[in-house]
């Protein structure tokens, strides 16, 4: 599945990626989304607030991270617990999470493309 596959299965009629149905496929509260792409959580939950350019950017950040890696992990739930868990070497072992939270997620997507094309990690 494609960057694009997974991210439009989230997005709502107007375009915007639906914040409580991608919290809802990976069985977290919006708070616990929150965390995960380092945003405050009313960013969630005030509507005004979780369809603005950065809230909507973090959430399709960490999308295109997990639908990379959503294949060699063994499907999009372990491809989460990667994204949250998997200290990343060339990072000095930060993760995934980490990284887009300080506004990394091009870097990683960067790694994983090297990785994709036969690279070292």
């Amino acid at each position: 599945m494609g960057d694009k596959a997974l991210i439009l299965t989230f997005m709502d009629r107007s375009g915007a990626i639906a914040v409580e149905r991608v919290a809802d496929s990976f069985g977290m509260s919006k708070t616990q989304l929150a965390e995960t792409v380092g945003l405050g959580r009313e960013a969630l939950y005030k509507a005004a607030r979780n369809r603005t350019p950065k809230t909507q950017m973090r959430i399709r950040e960490m999308l295109e991270i997990i639908s990379r890696v959503t294949e060699w992990a063994g499907g999009k739930e372990q491809a989460m617990a990667w994204y949250r868990a998997q200290p990343i070497p060339a990072f000095g072992g930060r993760t995934a999470e980490a990284l887009v939270k300080e506004g990394k997620a091009g870097a990683v997507r960067d790694y994983l493309d090297h990785l994709a094309v036969g690279g070292f990690a």
